[in-house]
């Protein structure tokens, strides 16, 4: 989501865009919606094709960057997927590839796999009751445990809340060990795993509640254990939240073009509404919250990629709990501003409120995100 995007990067974001356009055009997201289908395997694939899951991974397994930024290069397809109410596990794949690449050399089919879409990967964070507090797995009163088995561990406990759960093929859960965080894959056929979907307000993008009954985690399948998996949470933590606020972005954008031609389009007294002050002054405010949105996540985006991590966590979390405050006010405006028909089902504009009021929660509500600032000002 770069201010001023390379010609490469403009032509990325415009095949991207143009795919979306052809294959999942919002009538096709109504119907997976019905259909409580979350997204079609081989629309995934061929996404991952298109390089949306290969930004994160070393070129050594087929992945790369444009710019080498990928971040930035990321957000730009976020807010395509965000402005088209797309489906797909495109935020909680790449924030599981941010956990796994550094250790790609020693999973490189499951890297690849997923890299490619022919695996679904999801990451099991949220704990059941709570919020969105990734090292709270630190404690002996965390929900998921780490039981240390030989060279493995046993896994008992629930995950919520897991993006397209009810379509992964492996979970990257990170539960509590007894000495710290421990990050583990475990195949969702394994047994002691059950899987239950869950409703979530946006039609496509699902969650499903995961339980771990004593599930064995040969060595081969722990990716972090103690420092190294706090490490790769708050990498994960930093892409799922950067995502998250990048296509809450996108999705915003939409909501507000379509009520900026509404109103424009719409006569009232033989004025089009666009002409009334009142109106003039709600949607400028409007504009400057979304662009003050955009803005916020263009530089989380960048500092991601200037690997600085104690200013790339402060960013995230000004962009996440900026996003997560303003776009849903937009949004909610926009309902408005349209009037009755905004309210109906056959009205595109609440699809898009949907995916806006979920991203606001998803990877850190506003306030979680304030108080994480708050932590590292204090830490400062």
């Amino acid at each position: 989501m770069p201010h001023d995007p390379t010609a490469d990067q403009r032509f990325f974001q415009a095949t991207t865009r143009d795919f979306l356009a052809d294959t999942v055009p919002i009538g096709t997201v109504r119907e997976l919606g019905a259909a409580g289908t979350g997204f079609d395997r081989d629309w995934w694939r061929r996404g991952a094709e298109l390089g949306w899951t290969a930004m994160l991974v070393p070129e050594s397994l087929g992945g790369g960057t444009i710019s080498g930024r990928p971040m930035t290069e990321l957000a730009l397809i976020a807010a395509e997927l965000g402005r088209a109410c797309a489906p797909g596990p495109f935020v909680t794949t790449n924030a599981v590839l941010a956990g796994l690449a550094p250790h790609a050399d020693r999973l490189p089919e499951v890297v690849t796999a997923v890299a490619t879409g022919e695996r679904i990967a999801t990451w099991a964070v949220y704990e059941p009751g709570r919020g969105f507090d990734v090292l709270a797995t630190r404690g002996d009163g965390a929900a998921t445990q780490a039981r240390p088995e030989g060279t493995g561990y046993r896994l008992t406990g629930v995950k919520d809340r897991v993006e397209a759960g009810d379509q992964a093929e492996v979970f990257l859960v990170t539960a509590a060990g007894p000495a710290g965080p421990v990050q583990v894959l475990v195949p969702a056929d394994a047994p002691g795993v059950t899987v239950e979907p869950a409703w979530t307000l946006d039609l496509v993008r699902r969650t499903a509640r995961v339980s771990f009954d004593d599930v064995a985690v040969p060595a081969d399948a722990v990716t972090h254990t103690g420092a190294d998996a706090e490490s790769a949470v708050r990498a994960q933590t930093l892409t799922a939240a950067t995502l998250a606020a990048a296509e809450t972005v996108g999705a915003t954008g939409t909501a507000l073009d379509a009520t900026l031609a509404w109103l424009s389009d719409r006569y009232t007294f033989g004025r089009p509404l666009a002409s009334y002050q009142a109106l003039k002054h709600r949607m400028a405010d409007n504009k400057t919250w979304l662009e003050a949105c955009r803005a916020t996540t263009t530089a989380a985006a960048a500092a991601w990629d200037d690997d600085d991590p104690a200013t790339a966590a402060e960013a995230v979390s000004i962009a996440k709990s900026y996003v997560g405050a303003k776009a849903p006010v937009i949004a909610q405006d926009c309902v408005q501003l349209h009037g009755g028909i905004g309210v109906t089902w056959e009205h595109d504009l609440h699809l898009y409120l949907r995916r806006i009021t979920l991203g606001r929660t998803l990877y850190g509500t506003p306030e979680e995100h304030r108080r994480h600032i708050t932590d590292l000002l204090t830490a400062a």
